[in-house]
């Protein structure tokens, strides 16, 4: 009594009761139906037809000397002969390729059919058709929050196929509908989780970093559709943006930071260039220069490399103390 109790103590304690476990644990999982080849099921359909056929029209071409109960059983077995064979003709399928047939007998799972062609079952028994075929889902355009709270606008395409028909036709509604809210669901949450363009920061961004994030987007869509026996192939996102109304600014921020960057590299530049200059001139000997004189150069050569306009020359007239 007290094994029992503190088993489903501690099942209660790990998110659910022993009837929750036991759910979690008895999904149902596919495995192969019993099938024949058609070919040999419909010969044998149709010669089981063609013997009722005959055995009717023995029973009729019967004599009146005949007793009338051996005439009637002799139709009455070739109707039931026939009836049986057309009942029989009933459990062949064509599955095409590419498709899956899920069987099911009086409500209970008995398998699924994945051999193409022509395959016979158990008339009996119910067959559902669900294609196993590679398939596409393009999400709509979704405007969501970034992880620094801007405004974007995202769209993804996931490539998917179904690899467990029984699950994706028993564990769920309608798995195609599943699959497509878990989609959006999982951009949604990879939209939240990093910002647009990380701006110089540690971490990843949508922008910056495409490739880590799809594969996070795949890694949470597998994890999310996986009750459903889908398999997730690929995940790409195939539009990111800012929001209408704060792209303008963003832009501003972007080229901002492009004309700062350009700055930079060119500042650069022109240091090493007057630093060699000076130097080459120092080397040959040219005309000795004094540090006002040096400072006058090195601000004219900043000023003409730097500068985002054509230098304008200026005559002196005097010397450069005057």
């Amino acid at each position: 009594m007290s094994t029992t109790t503190s088993t489903t103590t501690r099942a209660a304690a790990s998110g659910g009761g022993p009837e929750d476990a036991a759910a979690r644990t008895q999904r149902v999982r596919e495995f192969t139906a019993y099938s024949v080849g058609g070919g040999l099921a419909l010969l044998s359909g149709l010669l089981g037809l063609a013997v009722g056929v005959c055995v009717v029209v023995a029973g009729t071409m019967v004599s009146a000397e005949t007793s009338t109960a051996a005439r009637v059983g002799l139709i009455a077995l070739g109707v039931l002969v026939g009836l049986a064979a057309l009942f029989a003709m009933c459990g062949l399928n064509m599955v095409a390729p590419g498709e899956a047939r899920v069987v099911q007998l009086f409500g209970r799972y008995r398998g699924t059919v994945r051999t193409d062609g022509l395959r016979w079952v158990n008339p009996l028994t119910s067959r559902v058709a669900i294609s196993t075929r590679v398939r596409n889902h393009e999400t709509a355009v979704l405007k969501v929050n970034d992880a620094y709270g801007n405004p974007i606008e995202l769209a993804a395409v996931v490539v998917w196929r179904v690899e467990d028909t029984a699950q994706a036709m028993f564990e769920v509604d309608d798995f195609e509908q599943f699959v497509s809210t878990q989609t959006e669901a999982a951009v949604r949450h990879i939209a939240i989780e990093y910002p647009y363009d990380a701006h110089d920061e540690e971490g990843l961004s949508l922008r910056g970093n495409a490739e880590e994030i799809t594969e996070k987007l795949a890694a949470e869509l597998h994890a999310r559709v996986e009750a459903a026996g889908v398999r997730i192939i690929e995940s790409r996102f195939t539009h990111l943006a800012y929001a209408p109304e704060i792209a303008s600014a963003m832009l501003q921020r972007q080229q901002a930071g492009a004309m700062v960057a350009a700055r930079q590299k060119i500042v650069e530049g022109a240091v090493g260039m007057v630093e060699a200059a000076l130097e080459r001139i120092a080397e040959r000997d040219i005309v000795e220069l004094d540090p006002e004189r040096k400072a006058a150069m090195v601000s004219n050569l900043m000023v003409v490399l730097c500068g985002d306009r054509s230098a304008q020359p200026v005559v002196n007239t005097g010397t450069l103390y005057q």
